[in-house]
């Protein structure tokens, strides 16, 4: 990897992570920001109100957007929903079309996406093939990559279909509060398959995708399959915790709304990793439990 790096959600938890691991290989990185710039590596924009300079992205090696409104936050109201959906269709649209005007020399374009656009498929084995699923998550993510593609033709353009985080500020977060009030326990049934990737490999993952040149989906998710209870049950060991409360299904949805329960804790996705294996990526954590144990 050489050159210049452009990343919107910087700020975020896989930002974070991304520009500290670009930086300690002396890659530079532009930040875009919505406040006010604090240091030379930070431009300001203000996606969805006004266009972005396509001079911004110029020159650059590759384009990175990462961000949108958290899927963490509870309950996805309708008003929640469609700031779940407009966050990433704004932010995604905005480098999109400043890319598309510059033509052939438009950089490598990586756009999030989630593992969420497979939405529920048990006993399915899931690649970068197969279809989208017909939750809201999976919904959203065919707009947000659809969002990418206008980048148009002559852009090179990749999408993470990345899996949740396993770390303290990402999947783990609640996690860890129930299983530390001894309240953990199987989430719905708990035999779901819920796909994971820990956030060192994350970061390596995308890395590996701009290295590589790899383009059209990918799906960043571990490459071993686990189980809701699997997790869980991992979780509590690492901490030393009980689990034993199960939550049912309809407990989940009326807490925190059926569209949010069916896409986040209900849904069965055994999603696999075919396009980095394929291209020759390792994992440094291949089970669940190991990216536990690394994060807590």
């Amino acid at each position: 990897m050489s050159g210049r790096i452009v990343i919107s959600g910087a700020s975020g938890l896989i930002g974070t992570a991304l520009r500290a691991s670009l930086g300690s290989d002396g890659i530079p990185t532009t930040a875009l920001v919505r406040r006010d710039p604090r240091a030379p590596d930070e431009v300001q924009w203000h996606p969805g109100r006004e266009c972005l300079d396509p001079g911004v992205l110029e020159g650059a090696s590759a384009v990175i957007a990462l961000g949108g409104a958290s899927v963490g936050r509870m309950p996805w109201t309708p008003q929640y929903r469609r700031e779940l959906l407009g966050s990433r269709l704004r932010a995604t649209t905005t480098l999109a079309d400043a890319l598309r005007e510059l033509g052939e020399d438009a950089p490598f374009f990586v756009s999030a996406s989630a593992v969420g656009y497979y939405g529920s498929a048990p006993g399915r084995v899931l690649d970068e093939s197969s279809p989208a699923g017909d939750t809201f998550l999976a919904r959203l993510c065919v707009r947000w990559e659809d969002a990418a593609r206008r980048a148009g033709d002559d852009a090179r353009v990749a999408l993470l279909r990345t899996a949740p985080v396993i770390h303290r500020r990402g999947v783990l977060k609640p996690l860890i509060m129930l299983t530390r009030a001894g309240l953990a326990g199987p989430l719905g049934p708990g035999t779901q398959i819920w796909p994971w990737i820990s956030l060192d490999d994350e970061v390596r993952a995308i890395r590996h995708v701009i290295d590589r040149s790899l383009s059209g989906p990918v799906n960043l998710a571990g490459p071993a399959s686990a189980t809701a209870n699997d997790t869980g049950r991992a979780l509590a060991r690492a901490m030393r915790r009980p689990f034993w409360l199960p939550a049912p299904a309809w407990a989940l949805r009326g807490a925190l709304s059926r569209s949010a329960a069916d896409s986040l804790l209900l849904a069965d996705a055994d999603v696999r990793p075919r396009a980095l294996e394929d291209s020759g990526f390792g994992f440094t954590h291949t089970t669940v439990a190991e990216a536990i144990a690394a994060a807590v």
